[in-house]
């Protein structure tokens, strides 16, 4: 077999996404990959909203506790290096290349050419991670058909379920919460659910597959409020701390809170400069999340939403969502086919009465909330030139 080529190279050529999805591919390639590696005890991160936060908090809390803990996340803003986070911080083009070189040699030219982006760099982080304590895994867009869900794991950790791509989870709660749900194995944690029916399907799942189920409580968890507040963290970060520690505390691993003063999750309600917040969100159970969050930290103070979105999201609603908490909308563009159409957006926005321009600069007089996606904020980034020193 030829040499393997860069990763960069090799990734870069990798479509995003495929029109029709094998979803045994991946489990062919993971059973050739399975007997040559390692697995540490793997959390497994499904939802619809909060899993990269809720990932991020559990391993920095047990990375500051002494242990050799990986992130995989998805996906990245600026840098491929950010979605496979190792021992606490972002894994270097090194550590990538060398879990690359090894993985493309267990799979074979063939195989590994075959796999989507996604389903390649899930199983490149599980080569990376394979001698840590413990994995933290992010699934992607589902969990039972998610390339996430190939191997087994101690715990499905479960966050927020709600509406978001509909296209391939189905167009109800039950069925994308199913979706979902049907990842689970041994163990399961929900956190808070705005769905009834989630709790409903979940118990469903766990009794078919003989798995315990435990349910966060939506009660104030003092000790955490406290450190939570003092840091200043949105509500909806709360919540997903009390995810996060109730996950660690079913798996007795080791944390202490006051090592939430380490963490760090750029993207997420993010104070980028003193009057910028950027957010990757990109649904409406996010914008619900966040509009509480602007008013906590703002009160009456209206701020600009610098702002696109994908085609498939539910723009009307999120931008209806945030009205009453902005003085305008500003659009910038991002470099994704995947796009909604400009003239799209600007008629939902007329239809709202919703005012709005192109944003070409930031003005210091101003207080501005970028969201959207992940495009939105890498867009936004580049824009303004920012420096990431400054992070």
């Amino acid at each position: 077999m030829k040499n393997s080529p860069s990763f960069e190279a090799f990734i870069t050529d990798k479509p995003l996404y495929y029109k029709e999805i094998d979803h045994e591919r991946v489990h062919k390639a993971y059973a050739l990959l399975e007997p040559h590696i390692e697995q540490p005890l793997t959390i497994h991160v499904v939802g619809t909203n909060g899993k990269g936060s809720t990932g991020r908090i559990m391993a920095t809390l047990l990375h500051e506790a002494g242990k050799r803990v990986g992130h995989f996340s998805s996906p990245h803003i600026m840098k491929f290096n950010e979605r496979i986070w190792l021992e606490g911080k972002d894994s270097s083009d090194e550590e990538l290349e060398e879990a690359h070189t090894k993985l493309y040699a267990i799979l074979g030219q063939e195989m590994s050419e075959s796999l989507s982006y996604f389903e390649y760099t899930t199983l490149l982080a599980f080569v990376a991670m394979e001698k840590l304590d413990v994995m933290v895994l992010e699934a992607g867009l589902g969990g039972e058909f998610d390339a996430t869900n190939v191997c087994s794991k101690a715990l499905s950790v479960i966050t927020p379920i709600g509406f978001d791509h509909q296209d391939f989870l189905g167009d109800s709660i039950e069925s994308i919460a199913r979706t979902k749900l049907n990842s689970i194995e041994k163990e399961v944690i929900l956190g808070l659910q705005v769905y009834d029916e989630v709790y409903l399907i979940a118990d469903e799942v766990a009794k078919e597959k003989g798995a315990v189920v435990h349910k966060v409580e939506n009660k104030s968890y003092e000790q955490l409020l406290d450190v939570t507040e003092a840091l200043g963290w949105a509500d909806y970060l709360y919540e997903n701390a009390k995810l996060a520690t109730k996950a660690l505390d079913i798996l007795a691993l080791p944390y202490r809170l006051e090592s939430l003063k380490e963490l760090k999750i750029f993207g997420r309600f993010y104070p980028l400069l003193p009057n910028v917040t950027i957010d990757v969100g990109h649904n409406l159970l996010g914008a619900k999340a966040l509009k509480r969050a602007l008013k906590k930290k703002y009160k009456d103070k209206k701020v600009i939403l610098v702002y696109n979105t994908l085609d498939d999201k539910d723009y009307e609603s999120i931008l209806l969502e945030f009205k009453e908490s902005i003085k305008c909308v500003e659009l910038i563009h991002i470099s994704t086919d995947r796009a909604v159409k400009e003239e799209n957006l600007k008629e939902v926005l007329n239809k709202l009465d919703i005012t709005y321009k192109s944003f070409d600069g930031l003005d210091n007089n101003e207080i501005y909330f970028v969201f959207g996606s992940f495009y939105v904020v890498e867009a936004f980034l580049k824009k303004i030139d920012f420096n990431f020193k400054k992070k």
